[in-house]
């Protein structure tokens, strides 16, 4: 039974959308499939799917539900869009930064965004870090966010004696 929340992303991928639902759900806690759609005989004309193969896959990560679609080629993940993982430690950021970045380009990591392997765009921060880039000090705002810029990986205690002065 879906579980689709009002909103709910639905992300476009070339056949490989039950591929990235599995490798999401197993990085994630509190994550499922919830179900998977498939390309009818009827309307293959229309659709160009290969009847019987993959056409969505709804599934929950940590709570929130998305959906993969096997769209084709025509469209394909840029920076324009990301997901927030907001991490309340630093061994949780190693964890998501690590496993998501797992065959990703390296070039595309900077400031605590990578790309994955399948080119979604991700940002793993620290949950408190817009609030020290956000701070009414300008000077610590300042030092915060010169720290963020500097990092591919992002270093919560370092970004912590940025924003302090130390």
């Amino acid at each position: 039974m879906s579980s689709l929340q009002r909103i709910s992303p639905c992300l476009w991928f070339n056949g490989k959308a039950e591929e990235a639902a599995e490798f999401y759900t197993g990085i994630f806690p509190h994550s499922r499939i919830v179900q998977t759609s498939y390309f009818p005989e009827a309307e293959k004309d229309r659709h160009g799917g290969v009847p019987g193969s993959v056409l969505t896959v709804e599934f929950v990560l940590d709570g929130q539900t998305f959906i993969a679609l096997n769209g084709g080629p025509a469209f394909t993940f840029n920076e324009a869009i990301s997901l927030q993982v907001f991490c309340d430690s630093q061994k949780e950021i190693d964890h998501f930064w690590d496993k998501l970045s797992a065959g990703g380009p390296v070039e595309a990591q900077m400031c605590g965004w990578l790309k994955d392997r399948f080119g979604v765009s991700w940002q793993i921060c620290p949950r408190h870090v817009g609030d020290m880039v956000a701070d009414p000090d300008p000077v610590k705002a300042s030092r915060t966010l010169q720290a963020v810029m500097g990092m591919k990986k992002l270093d919560m205690a370092a970004i912590e004696r940025a924003h302090a002065g130390s």
